[in-house]
């Protein structure tokens, strides 16, 4: 519904002026603008869920409230519904969600309506919001936001993960190498929309790379080649070397996102999916927890070779991929996108922080020297020199301070964190991951790749079910191999004695 609607509602009177005044005059007067006296004002509590009055739940935080209502409208008053048209209108409000369907509290179901609606309202207005829709609706209630945000819960459900965001788009960013090139932008559009239309379960969409995209690709690939063996950390230069033994990695073609899923499948469970640019952080780590990288395709601008404002095959080929074909390291990022399922707004800003300073710009100590294993360094030859340079400060990773720290994504980072090692990194980020508040408990499923929530005994008596026969498998491995070796060590020393003999 559009609040400009050119149906003609019932005339409202000029009341909008008076009304704001009313409803701002009730709210510092600590009234509820319903019956029932009013307690006193309390301290102002955190932006979050909240209940005020006569138990309207909504959300509050900016000065803005997100009411959810559910209202009715009987056959003789189906004009009510193009007066609320004009109270939105009067109210500035934002109508974020609506929806109907047929009354089920009357007999006359088939002609009287429900609606669902959710909008967003001015905190002071909102009291006096809600008595004006009771003039000319029915029966105004609230409906109790679900407190946990929606997330994926099986492969399929990635489909729906695709908010892109239009940070550094060409189309949107002046700065960006390619906003004045048509020919680029067009290029870009074609291999995103690839993207755009793929569903899970599709073969992932081949590119026929042009002379000017390998050429690309070949002068990032050399130059940082050279500089990996004395900066890069030893998981990267391994799964690097895989690359180039068995996908021919080099300088002479753009390898294809299909035969590196495939090649990534085999050694750790990820797998590649393409997209159309940068996701928003929640359906990028929501991704992350069933070991799947959403992966761009397209290339950076040609005039701007060692840098790309935005994610392009580049970054995620070179950068991220022989990273992800190590066990610890592919774990370490299953566990960042797990921690993220069902997570409030505000833990999802400090993951996406945390994935920041740990896989994107992360540093770690191999044999007492410190060693990139960040992808933004690992794509970035001038960021991954100075990055392991004496110019920039180092500190001990710890999620908590990670977390809250401001980050650049413009120029270099003046500060980086060093882990000691992925197993250290893992451990913290696991018991950081434990003070995310969640009324439930996640379990991945590595055979249907899919994620089961624990919110009930059953389910995760079940899960323990499971656990204690993988234990019992485990064990009698352990005593088939502690027998064997015990005869070796029988043997071996009865041949001792027969050689001393």
């Amino acid at each position: 519904m559009k609040t400009e609607s050119g149906a003609q509602p019932a005339p409202f009177g000029g009341r909008k002026q008076s009304l704001i005044e009313d409803a701002r005059r009730e709210r510092s007067s600590g009234g509820s603008g319903s019956a029932g006296s009013p307690g006193p004002p309390g301290p102002p509590g955190p932006p979050g869920p909240s209940r005020h009055g006569d138990g309207f739940v909504f959300e509050e935080k900016a000065g803005r409230a997100t009411l959810t209502l559910l209202f009715g409208l009987s056959n003789d008053k189906h004009a009510g519904f193009f007066k609320t048209g004009k109270i939105f209108e009067t109210f500035e409000a934002k109508l974020l969600h609506i929806e109907s369907r047929p009354g089920r509290k009357s007999k006359n179901s088939t002609t009287d309506l429900e609606f669902f609606m959710k909008c967003e309202v001015h905190s002071a207005d909102r009291d006096v919001f809600i008595n004006s829709l009771r003039t000319v609706v029915d029966d105004v209630r609230s409906i109790p936001e679900e407190k946990v945000p929606w997330f994926p819960r099986q492969l399929k459900d990635l489909d729906r993960c695709n908010m892109v965001i239009t940070k550094f788009d060409p189309d949107m960013d002046q700065d960006h190498p390619g906003f004045s090139d048509p020919e680029y932008r067009k290029r870009r559009a074609f291999i995103s929309e690839l993207a755009s239309t793929y569903k899970q379960g599709e073969p992932l969409p081949t590119v026929d790379y042009t002379a000017e995209e390998v050429a690309t690709w070949r002068e990032v690939y050399l130059q940082l080649r050279r500089v990996y063996p004395s900066l890069a950390c030893s998981q990267f230069l391994a799964g690097l070397q895989q690359l180039e033994e068995e996908l021919g990695y080099g300088g002479e073609r753009i390898p294809q996102l299909r035969e590196v899923s495939a090649f990534l499948k085999e050694r750790t469970g990820f797998q590649l999916r393409p997209v159309a640019g940068l996701l928003s952080a929640r359906d990028f780590l929501s991704s992350l927890a069933f070991r799947v990288f959403q992966c761009t395709q397209y290339i950076r601008h040609p005039s701007a070779p060692m840098h790309s404002p935005e994610p392009d095959c580049c970054h995620e080929l070179l950068g991220h991929v022989p990273m992800l074909a190590d066990g610890e390291f592919a774990q370490f990022s299953q566990e960042i996108g797990l921690s993220s399922l069902g997570a409030s707004d505000e833990d999802i800003e400090k993951l996406s922080t945390l994935y920041w300073f740990t896989v994107e710009f992360g540093l770690c100590k191999q044999n007492g020297v410190v060693k990139a294993y960040g992808a933004g360094l690992l794509s970035s030859y001038g960021e991954l020199v100075y990055a392991l340079s004496n110019e920039p400060q180092y500190k001990p990773f710890d999620p908590e301070e990670t977390a809250t720290q401001p980050y650049q994504d413009q120029t270099y980072q003046p500060v980086y964190f060093v882990s000691e090692s992925f197993e250290d990194a893992k451990t913290k980020l696991r018991r950081f991951s434990a003070s995310i508040k969640r009324p439930f408990a996640l379990r991945y499923d590595p055979f249907t790749c899919s994620v089961e929530v624990l919110d009930r005994p059953g389910k995760i008596q079940k899960s323990l079910s499971h656990m204690r026969e993988d234990l019992k498998t485990l064990h009698g491995a352990l005593e088939r191999f502690s027998s064997s070796w015990r005869e070796e060590e029988k043997n071996e020393e009865m041949e001792k004695e027969e050689e001393k003999k």
